[in-house]
């Protein structure tokens, strides 16, 4: 029997509207997928490499830590045939754990092996195994370790273009990237997740020595900060506070001296001398006269209207509402008092907030249209 006109029309009508809503729905659904991934990336620290890849190198870039896999102790036979026998042609550096060379391992991996005198330890070997847990974009991954032959040996990542200080200061060196104003701010943001990321643990882990040389940046100068924990196993398990030489580094609070312990905001202070290198491009024990009482803050404060401020290597290519923004957030974390300072997850959150705004203004006016002025309303 067949069905009137009207009614076939009908169907047809019902069938295509049914059709319209499943497809509204899956639409929906892989909208809201996009948005769950976007924000898992988001609570991870990473980055939006459509901001960074612009100064990169060349290849792919960066996708975050090598897969995690637990702490892996090498033997000192593989490590030796990695560096050549911790040649000299291998030794990349000096930190504060020793020497540091780069090696390469039998599957083909490029790593970090930092190398001192030491004797083997259980306690060492369990909080390597501790920190080899962090898997975080902005955290340069701890692989392993060794203890053979009267030596300790850590096991990081490696990453090619080094510390940002290597880029940073004006040593004349022709290896210097010079670093724009709107990727000296991608550097801040992504130094500011790993940190941010070390005070969200439970417990929080407490950096305790952040400094510009301990900010590296990978192929695509995505930064990842480096010795995470790392003054945990240099200093021993119950240290509460300032001692073993790290107590007249220009990147310690002051607070630290006088209540002996060190915090979360002793950090954010660290970090706020890491933005004041960002912006002057000078090393900060060079800023300031030993013998000077004057905090930083102070100095921020008395320079931001003359030229010794500004990285002169930064030429016009930012806007003043930008870099006035950035010193205003170097001296919040920079503030004498540790209560009124900002804690990690803000400054990393205001610093993505000036870098859009950076990134939109120059697409509207073009890079240089605004010259910084006097400042003095900032600190009002």
């Amino acid at each position: 029997m067949s069905l009137p006109v009207a009614e076939v029309a009908g169907i047809a009508a019902g069938c295509a509207a049914l059709l319209a809503a499943v497809a509204a729905v899956a639409a929906l659904w892989c909208a809201a997928r996009r948005r769950a991934r976007r924000n898992r990336n988001s609570e991870t620290g990473s980055s939006d490499p459509s901001t960074l890849v612009e100064w990169g190198k060349g290849g792919r870039s960066s996708s975050g830590p090598p897969e995690h896999q637990g702490a892996r102790q090498f033997s000192l036979d593989e490590l030796s045939q990695a560096t050549k026998s911790f040649s000299e042609a291998n030794l990349v550096g000096l930190g504060s754990f020793g020497l540091v060379y780069k090696g390469l391992l039998l599957d083909g991996s490029v790593v970090a092996i930092k190398k001192r005198i030491g004797a083997p330890r259980q306690e060492f070997a369990e909080e390597v195994r501790k920190l080899s847990e962090i898997s975080h974009r902005n955290i340069v991954t701890l692989i392993g370790y060794c203890q053979e032959g009267g030596l300790q040996m850590l096991v990081y990542e490696y990453l090619p273009n080094g510390s940002v200080s290597r880029h940073l200061y004006d040593t004349g060196k022709s290896s210097m990237t010079r670093l724009e104003f709107k990727q000296r701010l991608s550097i801040a943001i992504g130094a500011a997740k790993g940190l941010n990321h070390l005070h969200t643990l439970v417990p929080p882990l407490i950096h305790k020595d952040f400094k510009t040389s301990n900010v590296l940046v990978d192929e695509n100068f995505i930064a990842k900060v480096a010795d995470a924990g790392l003054v945990r196993l240099l200093r021993g398990y119950d240290d509460v506070g300032p001692s073993h030489g790290f107590s007249s580094s220009v990147y310690q609070d002051p607070e630290v001296q006088s209540v002996l312990q060190f915090s979360e905001s002793s950090d954010v202070y660290s970090f706020g001398v890491f933005l004041l290198e960002l912006i002057t491009g000078r090393d900060a024990a060079c800023l300031i006269s030993p013998d000077s009482r004057e905090s930083l803050a102070q100095w921020i404060e008395g320079h931001f209207s003359s030229n010794e401020l500004i990285d002169p290597r930064l030429g016009a290519n930012f806007t003043s509402e930008g870099m006035k923004e950035f010193v205003g957030l170097t001296f919040q974390c920079l503030t004498p008092s540790s209560r009124r300072r900002p804690k990690m997850r803000l400054v990393a959150t205001e610093l993505d907030r000036i870098l859009e705004t950076e990134m939109s203004l120059t697409t509207i006016m073009g890079d240089g249209t605004a010259i910084i002025t006097l400042g003095s309303t900032l600190f009002k």
